[in-house]
């Protein structure tokens, strides 16, 4: 049985959560997008623990903390560190990579140019998270 996620979308850039909110339409989705510009908006939103997502997905290169700052916050804190964080970034630097990686993250996903390509990943991604065995907090 197929999950309906609460994702925290972690991401400055306008066009890429229009992009997101679209991908989840057209794929008729139901999974609910909570949305924040930067790491510290999303950090104020995980501090209303009954409103805890079941899946980050998480931008590297944004304003105030950077997504690998933020990574480490989330995965320094025992009460949120199970939530699963997944990289959607157009950085394939494979020092992020090892990095993110070393730091806990769940997944990292270079957003690909082309609209079609970028709805085949997302859909993937949310396909296996959605059936994935989450922890309810």
């Amino acid at each position: 049985m197929e999950n309906t996620l609460k994702i925290l979308l972690v991401e400055d850039n306008l066009i890429e959560i229009m992009k997101m909110k679209r991908t989840i339409s057209l794929l008729e989705l139901n999974h609910t997008i909570h949305e924040a510009k930067n790491g510290e908006e999303a950090l104020k939103c995980l501090e209303d623990k009954s409103n805890i997502p079941d899946l980050i997905l998480l931008d590297l290169n944004m304003p105030k903390i950077s997504g690998i700052e933020f990574l480490k916050i989330i995965k320094a804190n025992k009460d949120l560190l199970h939530i699963p964080i997944v990289i959607l970034t157009t950085s394939n630097n494979q020092k992020d990579l090892i990095e993110c990686y070393k730091t806990g993250m769940s997944g990292y996903v270079l957003k690909p140019l082309k609209y079609e390509d970028y709805v085949k990943k997302i859909e993937k991604v949310l396909a296996y998270w959605s059936v994935n065995e989450l922890i309810k907090a």
